[in-house]
């Protein structure tokens, strides 16, 4: 093995992550080494490069919040063996070996690449425990999806419609739309032509669930097209402020309002992770699930992967390869 490895390294906040050269971790008790073989780009790892991540972390530090790779070694204690195909969510993946808590680590089924994987965690669990712990999802029901074509919203559009529900998508422009019909939209709204959204979703019938990844105007918009007794999922802001929601209207309606963040379930519950995790691998192997990649780049092109990101212009979660 090498003396060193290639990392990516925030050397301040408000900077983009530098390629650097590192030591190669040692695993201390209780964890496991990890040769990474592709992570995934979130959006809260541009709000974590800037400070504005609910898990703050000063710099420098390693960037990366999931991906997938092969274990290299193992403490004895632990279901885990070298050459073991992993998925892993634990902060500073974005590095060729890692050292982390066995508790981070989960088999991946033997036919999910590297590249698909890397990016299933976040998105795939997140729409996952969102929609069947929160929301209540049940087969016959409509569910809308604000940012239905981005990495987090695709994923909610497809488990949505493998649920049996009737899922209508919300995103921008006719391509990123056939993407969202493709995963499973019954019907489709393109945001940038419709000038008023809460019409659309009532005049399509209403809704019972909401999954909203945006915010903003467009998550008030769709609130204001809940059925009495519905549900609104706020996953994230990426709209760039969270939705101002008429609590009056929530009581009058008897709408529930649940705040979800799929990361800290790893301290509220994290066995309600690993059981999702392990529904959506068997979804994945009986062909319900078809996790595609945006945009995948080589490590030296990271920079490109957090301009996709921050521009919006992927489709899909963007995978980096290491």
């Amino acid at each position: 093995m090498a003396d060193e490895i290639r990392i990516a390294r925030v050397e301040g906040l408000g900077q983009d992550p530098a390629l650097r050269n590192a030591p190669v971790p040692l695993a201390s008790d209780g964890q496991v080494l990890v040769r990474m073989r592709a992570a995934a780009l979130n959006f809260a790892d541009l709000l974590k490069a800037k400070g504005q991540y609910q898990e703050a972390a000063d710099p420098p530090f390693i960037p990366g919040l999931e991906g997938a790779g092969e274990v290299m070694a193992a403490p004895d204690d632990c279901d885990l063996a070298p050459g073991d195909r992993v998925v892993l969510s634990f902060p500073g993946t974005m590095a060729e070996i890692v050292a982390v808590p066995a508790t981070a680590c989960q088999r991946m089924p033997d036919a999910m690449s590297f590249e698909q994987a890397a990016g299933f965690q976040v998105a795939y669990g997140s729409s996952h425990l969102a929609l069947t712990m929160r929301g209540g999802l049940r087969e016959g029901e409509t569910l809308a999806v604000l940012g239905a074509a981005g990495g987090v919203g695709l994923t909610a559009v497809e488990i949505g419609h493998a649920m049996g529900a009737r899922v209508i998508g919300i995103a921008r422009g006719p391509d990123r739309l056939d993407i969202v019909r493709a995963a499973g939209a019954e019907q489709v709204i393109d945001s940038a032509e419709c000038p008023d959204l809460k019409a659309a979703l009532r005049a399509a019938g209403g809704v019972d669930v909401v999954y909203d990844p945006v915010g903003d105007k467009p998550g008030e918009a769709a609130f204001g097209a809940l059925k009495r007794g519905g549900r609104f999922l706020v996953i994230g802001f990426a709209g760039g402020r969270p939705p101002a929601l008429p609590l009056n209207h929530a009581l009058v309606k008897n709408i529930a309002i649940h705040g979800f963040y799929w990361g800290g379930y790893r301290q509220l519950d994290p066995q309600a992770l690993r059981a999702s995790m392990d529904q959506l691998f068997g979804l994945f192997e009986q062909g319900k699930l078809d996790p595609v990649a945006g945009s995948v780049l080589p490590l030296e092109r990271l920079a490109e992967g957090y301009e996709l990101l921050r521009s919006r212009k992927s489709v899909g979660k963007i995978v980096i390869t290491l």
